[in-house]
């Protein structure tokens, strides 16, 4: 006969714990996961925004190891090649390329295909870790760590309780990071800033997925160590390393630089032009909420003053499109755009500053000098326009202060 202790033991573990109790464990336990991912795997080593102490690095090394099976120099590899391939054929894992439903749901298959590519590794995998346990366990026996997880949450839930808890540990990256981040996190959300891929934050709050939801943040300021920038977002793994800093368990060394603003100059100089270029993601997000209410404004005047339904409906058709990017629509969008800027000279003049304002940084192989003088007559311009929202722009453009 089998003892009654044992029997107890295969059931319920050495906790023998109730169901709630197991269920906050199973969020505890995974969301010690995703702090690993996203203040060692990510933020760590695929941008170097911050250094680690040993005794962290070498936890969430293990941790991983138990709850993942990834590999260091895999996944900061894997990751540096999607920021560097972002929304092209490389990209290992972009819905704008392979589809939503594709990285959504198949975002594991994606990350181990990718994994197999012996260029991508060699190529992008650079300074990651390569000592003795590296080497010898953590790659050389990828599958047994998670092997031996399923065996502790055995021994401490029971085997029903624990199966099921391993299951949710082992699906939770694969979905949450692979999927949802990779996949809705170039997808649908909100962006504060026009950089040049489709990313998106997918919530102001980041704590479910440990601060990776702030993703068009992550992607404007790729090597910061804290993902929120408005006073609103929340990002749970930047609270976490200014805990291990203040713990002198973390050293950080990147943050996004935030805009200054000093009395408007009389003139652009030099140095205010070296703050525009520097703060140029912000200064892009302004011109674009400026834009979005020259473009009210403008469409209440039209319905106000009488004109023609056919021509207040050309502006509605643009209104979505009107302060993005030109070069980044699709063709019917820029269908949309264009029809509503012939009905307005006015949008018209804003939109074309937009794209010459956009330009100035973008002309790499020109001197300082050479910019400045294109930055003050830009202001210039924009200031003898006529439009009241040019004209408050050009003196936000001459307040940025290094």
């Amino acid at each position: 006969m089998i003892p009654q202790d044992f029997l107890s033991f295969v059931s319920h573990g050495i906790l023998d714990w109730p169901v709630w109790k197991i269920v906050v464990a199973t969020l505890v336990l995974t969301h010690i996961t995703i702090a690993g991912v996203t203040i060692y795997l990510h933020r760590c080593q695929a941008h170097r925004a911050l250094d680690l102490h040993p005794i962290p690095s070498h936890f969430f090394r293990f941790w991983l190891w138990l709850t993942t099976g990834m590999q260091t120099g895999e996944w900061a590899a894997i990751h540096r090649k999607h920021h560097a391939k972002c929304e092209t054929v490389d990209d290992p894992h972009s819905p704008q390329v392979k589809g939503i439903r594709k990285v959504l749901w198949q975002g594991a298959e994606l990350y181990m295909a990718e994994a197999d590519n012996d260029e991508t590794i060699e190529k992008y995998g650079k300074g990651t870790p390569t000592d003795w346990l590296e080497r010898n366990v953590y790659s050389k026996y990828t599958w047994h760590g998670v092997g031996l997880m399923l065996v502790l949450d055995w021994i401490f839930f029971g085997m029903g309780a624990g199966t099921t808890v391993w299951a949710v540990q082992m699906i939770w990256i694969p979905f949450f990071a692979a999927g949802v981040i990779n996949g809705i996190g170039h997808f649908s959300g909100y962006r504060n800033y026009d950089c040049v891929d489709a990313s998106r934050n997918i919530v102001p709050w980041g704590i479910l997925i440990g601060g990776e939801e702030l993703h068009n943040n992550h992607h404007t300021f790729a090597t910061s160590a804290k993902l929120s920038s408005r006073w609103y977002e929340f990002d749970i793994g930047w609270l976490y390393i200014r805990t291990l800093a203040a713990l002198r368990l973390a050293t950080i060394k990147k943050v996004a630089p935030k805009p200054r603003f000093a009395a408007p100059r009389a003139h652009v100089d030099l140095e205010n032009l070296h703050a525009v270029i520097a703060h140029r993601y912000d200064v892009m997000a302004k011109y674009a909420k400026s834009f979005k209410r020259a473009y009210r404004e403008e469409l209440k005047t039209r319905t106000q003053s009488g004109a023609s339904e056919l021509e207040v409906a050309s502006l509605k058709r643009g209104r979505r499109w009107l302060h993005k990017d030109h070069n980044k629509l699709s063709a019917a969008h820029r269908d949309r755009v264009e029809g509503a800027l012939a009905e307005s000279p006015m949008l018209t003049k804003v939109h074309h500053m937009r794209t010459e304002l956009t330009a100035i940084w973008e002309r790499s192989s020109a001197t300082s000098e050479q910019l400045l003088v294109q930055l003050q007559d830009w202001c210039k311009r924009a200031e003898e326009s006529g439009v009241r929202h040019l004209q408050e722009f050009s003196l936000r453009l001459r307040s940025y202060a290094s």
